[in-house]
């Protein structure tokens, strides 16, 4: 199925999911509407399983072999020292618009609630983002183990070590490495297979969710959705201007190629389900695979700008419905704490909620205050995870343009093959 045809279906899929859901909440019991539900709910859940299980062989194979076709440590090292640049560039960018925003609507003001008892709870595990957990899901104690969970920030550490052992091999690891090479076109034809179900997923997704919730729900939190998404809208419009600064204006037509990965990360809620796609559309850009291979699934770990602006809009709406005053060095300070708690939060359930509910306690508001924003939270996780995808799409543009390694459409396969020789040249004469 070409790229315009499954875009066309997964919007097919979004509409047709929304008003099926909204006629089964309107027109039949709530028990019979929750039955619907939880049974076109599985079309979601059988999908993103088989998107699981395409991430860890194709992270692994696709970042194993970028790390290995730059041929040495000292490449491998700069390109990750200016992708590291631009993620933490791009989630300062996010964490401060998300203060402005929420600041200049104050969409939490006009519920002026009591505060909660003290021992009111969200429910949800804010003792999870520890020091200690946050390196639990850094370095793995198997690489078998990290695959089989599905764990990325582990998968791309073990990767780095692996790919930067077999750069420093040379020739002795060529065969290795085009063993691997060869497991992610797999990977990637595997793919193709599994997108063919998409539009199938994402009108179950918006479907299930509309039968359980109706559109009232929408309604009721519609002004802090709609100024959020305006914070997100923003947000693009800075990440494509950056964009179009270091990249050119080509960036504009890696914005067009992504909109079906965007589409289905925003359809499902998973911006997981849209990586094989969005790899593929960066290189068609012209990203070359190494650069490509080895900056996009890190971003997938350390540069989710959506989630990072949703986390300080977040805080600051609670303490608003509190009438709780934040002060200027209390928001400094939440943009630093973010910046580090924040990082590698992928492999963690509900992330940006636990991250949330976590950062509250430090601040010395309720965190019963997270019972505002569940029953809208899949509705605000479409939009960031469309938004990671869009950040994650530039930034592996903009490192590929400072490497040297973006070339146009019609030349990217020939340039990734130049570069390979190139790089049999260099290990030949070393």
């Amino acid at each position: 199925m070409t790229s315009k045809r499954l875009t066309t279906f997964i919007v097919a899929g979004l509409v047709v999911g929304v008003v099926l859901g909204y006629i089964v909440h309107v027109g039949v019991p709530a028990t019979t509407a929750d039955k619907f539900a939880d049974g076109i709910g599985l079309l979601p859940f059988a999908f993103l399983r088989l998107i699981k299980m395409i991430i860890a062989p194709l992270v692994f194979s696709t970042l194993v072999v970028g790390i290995a076709k730059m041929g040495d440590i000292a490449t491998v090292g700069r390109v990750g020292s200016k992708a590291l640049a631009w993620f933490v560039g791009a989630s300062l960018i996010s964490l401060v618009l998300g203060l402005i925003i929420v600041q200049l609507f104050e969409p939490g003001r006009a519920l002026n609630l009591p505060l909660p008892n003290d021992g009111a709870s969200s429910g949800l595990q804010a003792s999870g983002m520890t020091l200690k957990n946050f390196i639990e899901h850094t370095l793995p104690t198997s690489a078998i183990d990290a695959m089989a969970r599905n764990e990325i920030l582990q998968i791309v550490v073990f990767s780095l070590f692996f790919g930067t052992a077999m750069a420093a091999l040379g020739e002795r690891s060529r065969v290795l490495v085009e063993a691997l090479d060869a497991l992610a076109q797999i990977m990637l034809k595997v793919t193709g297979y599994v997108m063919v179900f998409a539009p199938l997923a994402v009108l179950g997704a918006l479907a299930s969710t509309v039968a359980k919730e109706g559109l009232g729900i929408i309604g009721v939190y519609g002004l802090f959705i709609g100024e959020f998404y305006l914070g997100l809208a923003v947000l693009w419009g800075i990440l494509i201007a950056l964009g179009v600064a270091f990249v050119g204006p080509g960036v504009l037509s890696l914005v067009r190629g992504i909109r079906g990965p965007v589409l289905l990360a925003f359809s499902t809620a998973s911006s997981e389900a849209a990586y094989p796609r969005t790899l593929e559309e960066l290189e068609r850009f012209g990203c070359s695979n190494r650069v490509a291979s080895f900056v996009l699934p890190i971003g997938y770990s350390f540069n989710l700008d959506g989630s990072m602006m949703y986390c300080t809009f977040a805080i600051m709406f609670i303490a608003q419905a509190y009438g709780i005053e934040v002060s200027i060095a209390q928001q400094v300070t939440m943009v630093a704490v973010l910046m580090l708690t924040s990082k590698g939060i992928a492999g963690v359930p509900r992330a940006s909620l636990v991250v949330v509910a976590a950062s509250l306690t430090q601040f010395n508001l309720p965190e019963a205050g997270m019972l505002l924003l569940l029953g809208i939270d899949h509705f605000l996780d479409m939009g960031r995870s469309a938004t990671n995808v869009v950040g994650n799409s530039i930034a592996t543009a903009a490192v590929s343009k400072w490497e040297g390694e973006l070339h146009s459409p019609a030349r990217a396969g020939e340039a990734s093959v130049d570069a390979e020789l190139d790089g049999d040249v260099r290990r030949s004469n070393a």
